[in-house]
């Protein structure tokens, strides 16, 4: 299997290709919607230059993979549909623990179900399932999120925000239902059991210290030199760090408009009567 990197400087985040150059058989994963908040529009240079690639190699699509509901870009799964109609957007089947729940925080109509039923397929924990001649395992990796999962094949494993270079370390678990506790227990207790040669592509890369760009690595090498949970860390100490650090850490400047197209697989809501979507934004006071 080769994979081909898209790096997204707006958002940090790398979407990959997954594929096959024999069969041409091919996955995305975690693809970006380019969108400006403070004009509240979107375009799709980003999804544009990932399927040139797509077309130019002339692959087959099977699938849009997303790692999570992320929190930090808008997801361009549907948009790739437009080009590809066969592909499936499809996410693991936690993903109904946080669609209930942001559907109370933003107090989403009727028209939206928690109910999975926004994407093409919901994933079961380790059950493997093909895309073409690709074989892949959904490995739940929740911590980041409760419905976070890593998709293992063909000796590479796509982390997500679970787990980041090793000189940045790992996500973030203060978000709603996150969990310290539950993303040690992912990354040590999951990820870094398997085969120490294993590829490991990472969701996000920050350019800690101004280096260039990179997002592949080993579970060999995350092991020995991730900064925040290595083969050494024990958990009360990293469940310590993780939850100190999070707490001085900003929000993501699109929190607010990506968990609701997220949760909606990618979906704009439902136009109103002016032929618009809108997105809510809660209000609160501040400290």
């Amino acid at each position: 299997m080769e994979v081909r990197g898209f790096f997204d400087k707006e958002t940090f985040t790398i979407t990959y290709v997954a594929f096959d150059p024999a069969t041409k058989d091919a996955v995305i994963i975690d693809p970006v919607l380019d969108y400006d908040s403070k004009s509240s529009t979107y375009t799709t240079q980003s999804v544009a230059k990932v399927v040139e690639f797509v077309k130019g190699a002339k692959l087959t699509p099977h699938y849009v993979l997303e790692t999570h509901a992320h929190a930090d870009h808008l997801s361009g799964s549907q948009i790739f549909k437009q080009w590809f109609p066969k592909i499936k957007v499809a996410i693991n089947e936690k993903i109904l623990v946080v669609q209930n729940k942001f559907k109370d925080v933003f107090q989403i109509g009727d028209w939206f179900q928690p109910d999975g039923s926004q994407f093409d397929q919901l994933l079961k924990m380790e059950a493997e399932f093909s895309a073409g001649s690709l074989k892949f395992k959904t490995l739940p990796t929740p911590g980041h999120t409760p419905a976070c999962s890593s998709f293992l094949g063909q000796g590479s494993v796509f982390t997500g925000d679970a787990l980041f270079m090793p000189d940045f370390g790992t996500g973030r678990t203060d978000f709603p239902l996150g969990s310290a506790e539950e993303l040690f227990d992912s990354i040590k207790n999951k990820l870094y059991t398997l085969p120490e040669e294993t590829r490991v592509f990472v969701g996000h890369d920050y350019l800690p210290g101004g280096r260039e760009v990179a997002w592949e690595s080993t579970i060999g090498q995350e092991k020995r030199q991730n900064i925040h949970l290595n083969a050494e860390t024990v958990r009360e100490s990293y469940v310590q760090f993780r939850t100190h650090r999070d707490k001085e850490l900003s929000a993501p400047k699109l929190l607010l408009p990506s968990v609701q197209v997220n949760i909606n697989a990618g979906h704009m809501p439902p136009p109103e009567k002016n032929g618009l979507s809108y997105l809510k934004i809660p209000i609160q006071k501040g400290e």
